[in-house]
């Protein structure tokens, strides 16, 4: 997984899957508790201060200008103040489950975009319900972009506060496009003229990447279903992917691929190789995080532009986003103390998109409309085309997310799913046939 504006090849929503099938319990015991640099505020005359732990989600500056957003935190009397913890995303899996399990985490926190939902399970996330009642007192919940909190709505209440979004949108190379004398697409036939001119001029109009820790490639299947009306899960949270729509939609790609519109190596591909296929001007076209451009960077990052959403042969518009998370846990000093700090957090982190450190598409209306993040032609179309039109993980069924989605999100079935759609030795019934039945077998061992 990438981050949306800078990030490489590492898995930040897949919670389960970067632990390869060990279950949270499991994990813990694997390791102990991985600690990164982290700083301490004051103490709020007395108080114990709340424990934030966030990601690297961006540049060297995101860091540096989200700690000191965080110790600059004055909490109302009575209150602890907050301390930061950085958490690298190498081994996070098992230093969230650790701690959690040994309460010695954090009071609040973000991490893999599906991780609320296996901690939830767990009786260790404390309900964000209260805390966005509050703000729709003080204006911030109606600025969250649209549908964003909905997707964090589970039985028993909100498991988490939406934070930054990952979009997967269809980039071009305008250069290369105007050199094939192709026309940017609008829907799935114009995708297929643009990757035959392409071609034309030996470059691949279905740019991706499907090998170790690379998972837009399955991101980008499962958008093409999305796009179709289809997607993973029925509105019981069950594993329906054998659908008319998902067919029709990895046929399609099938036949990108039997056409030569996907580089052959593309199965074994990383994030960094294919990027370094855009940079080498061999990818003309394709799906990728919307800080492509910035990833890629050198000369060839000013041809990059994210193009308008495809419209499928159902009529339809869609595609996969990742809407990555806080959450508060319930192993707290004070529920109170951890609500007043995201409070205070929501209103002052505006920065952290305007200042370019890198940390992906804001969930707030108001950021969205800053001249520093208006700066980003392709970011602001990210945002104002795509984000309204796609759709979780848990799609068809729901917008809402749900413990079950931790099946699919970075785990070897759906990178056996990807590779062998990319490598064009299967059929879309039986390559969605096998996912199904891996998805199905493993939601009935999580109970």
């Amino acid at each position: 997984m990438t981050t949306p504006i800078t990030g490489r090849s590492v898995s930040r929503r897949g919670f389960l899957g970067a632990a390869a099938g060990v279950g949270l319990a499991g994990a813990g015991v694997l390791t102990g508790c991985n600690r990164a640099a982290s700083s301490s505020g004051g103490s709020g005359g007395g108080a114990k201060p709340i424990k934030f732990w966030n990601m690297p989600w961006g540049n060297t500056e995101f860091n540096v200008l989200d700690k000191k957003i965080t110790t600059d935190y004055k909490p109302a009397g009575g209150l602890g103040a907050a301390t930061y913890q950085i958490i690298q995303w190498a081994n996070f899996t098992q230093t969230f489950s650790s701690a959690v399990a040994s309460n010695t985490g954090p009071a609040v926190s973000s991490g893999g975009g599906t991780q609320a939902f296996q901690f939830e399970a767990q009786g260790k996330i404390a309900y964000a319900d209260d805390l966005l009642e509050s703000w729709k007192k003080n204006g911030l919940y109606d600025d969250f972009l649209p549908g964003l909190i909905d997707t964090m709505k589970v039985e028993k209440g909100y498991a988490a506060v939406p934070y930054n979004l990952d979009m997967r949108v269809l980039w071009y190379n305008t250069a290369l496009l105007k050199k094939a004398d192709a026309e940017p697409p609008k829907d799935w036939q114009g995708f297929l003229d643009t990757c035959a001119a392409l071609k034309k001029i030996n470059v691949y109009g279905y740019g991706t990447a499907a090998g170790a820790g690379a998972f837009t490639g399955s991101h980008i299947l499962v958008s093409w279903m999305i796009n179709n009306g289809g997607g993973l899960f029925d509105a019981g949270h069950q594993p329906e992917m054998v659908t008319p729509a998902n067919i029709e939609a990895i046929e399609f790609v099938l036949e990108c691929v039997k056409k030569g519109y996907v580089d052959p190596a593309s199965p074994t591909y990383t994030s960094d190789n294919a990027q370094s296929q855009w940079k080498a001007k061999k990818y003309g076209m394709g799906f990728d995080t919307a800080g492509l451009a910035n990833n890629v960077g050198g000369t060839v990052a000013k041809d990059l532009t994210v193009g308008s959403p495809l419209t499928s042969p159902a009529g339809k518009k869609g595609a996969l986003y990742f809407p990555n998370n806080i959450m508060m846990y319930t192993n707290t000093p004070s529920q109170k103390g951890s609500e007043a700090f995201l409070t205070y957090y929501y209103k002052n982190m505006a920065p952290l998109w305007t200042k370019n450190t890198g940390i992906g598409l804001p969930p707030l209306t108001s950021i969205t409309k800053t001249d520093g993040f208006r700066k980003d032609a392709n970011a602001v179309k990210a945002i104002e085309e795509w984000q309204p039109i796609s759709k979780t993980w848990a799609a068809p069924g729901s917008d809402a997310l749900f413990l079950g989605v931790t099946t699919v999100d970075g785990t070897p079935a759906m990178d056996t799913f990807a590779q062998s759609v990319l490598g064009g030795k299967t059929t879309a019934k039986a390559a969605l046939t096998k996912l199904q039945d891996a998805t199905a077998k493993a939601i009935k061992a999580q109970g």
